[in-house]
């Protein structure tokens, strides 16, 4: 609990999660039943990130909204400022790109990244996914309106 909350209160973690860090253990208790409530729903799936040989969460990753009916869900993952550029969020996303197309069956997975994200833009057109929309302040969040740009990678299985 306490990783979580040390990652979720994290400002540069959270630079370009456009929701409010937390600020308690309880935001992060929170976070959790959610997280619980949604995998019992069928609605998300979220994986703890760890290193081998060391326990401590240093990051997320999963699927947030699984759109069953169109065999497609959101993409989303967080990791620890001190770890990133080092191949390790290459990795979990290899993991759970596989889990979703072989396991869950999905057809496409999307993501959904603040313009100014470089860094999991790059990650993304490494794992192929392409830009399929900027949305010009299509969200409002803590007092002003943000663009969004989307990213989609179609099952391997696809007919191009």
């Amino acid at each position: 609990m306490h990783e979580l909350f040390r990652l979720r209160s994290d400002k540069n973690i959270m630079r370009f999660i456009d929701r409010p860090p937390a600020t308690s253990l309880k935001d992060a208790m929170d976070l959790v039943r959610k997280i619980d409530e949604a995998l019992i729903s069928n609605d998300a799936i979220t994986w703890a990130i760890t290193m081998k040989n060391y326990e401590p969460l240093v990051g997320t990753i999963g699927f947030w909204r699984i759109m069953k009916e169109h065999h497609r869900a959101e993409i989303g993952y967080l990791l620890d400022t001190e770890l990133q550029g080092k191949g390790i969020m290459q990795e979990a996303i290899t993991a759970v790109l596989d889990y979703g197309f072989s396991i869950m069956k999905l057809h496409s997975v999307e993501a959904n990244v603040n313009p100014d994200n470089t860094a999991s833009i790059k990650l993304l057109e490494r794992k192929n996914f392409v830009k399929e929309a900027y949305f010009k302040e299509n969200y409002y969040y803590n007092g002003r309106f943000l663009d969004s740009v989307i990213y989609s990678l179609l099952t391997p299985e696809a007919k191009r």
